[in-house]
């Protein structure tokens, strides 16, 4: 049972990744094309930023957070176990 939880906690935090990556390099061209006045985007970035893009980096930095205590107390549990 907590090996399908952590392996599907993982699979979700390396598809949150990718959306985090994404929204970096889209706000990247974004910005660019905002100092330059090409249209490349910036308002529809801004407007998915509190709604999208937000809680995104939240989920991922909770995950990170809830995988290392997973990985944390399944080795104490382990070591308090006896061996056989």
């Amino acid at each position: 049972m907590k090996e399908t939880v952590q392996t599907w906690l993982n699979r979700l935090l390396v598809a949150d990744v990718f959306v985090v990556l994404f929204a970096f390099v889209w706000f990247a061209i974004a910005l660019l094309g905002r100092a330059t006045d090409l249209p490349l985007g910036w308002e529809l970035w801004y407007s998915l930023w509190e709604p999208v893009f937000t809680p995104a980096i939240g989920i991922l930095m909770a995950g990170a957070i809830l995988s290392g205590v997973i990985g944390w107390v399944s080795k104490r549990l382990d070591a308090d176990r006896p061996p056989g």
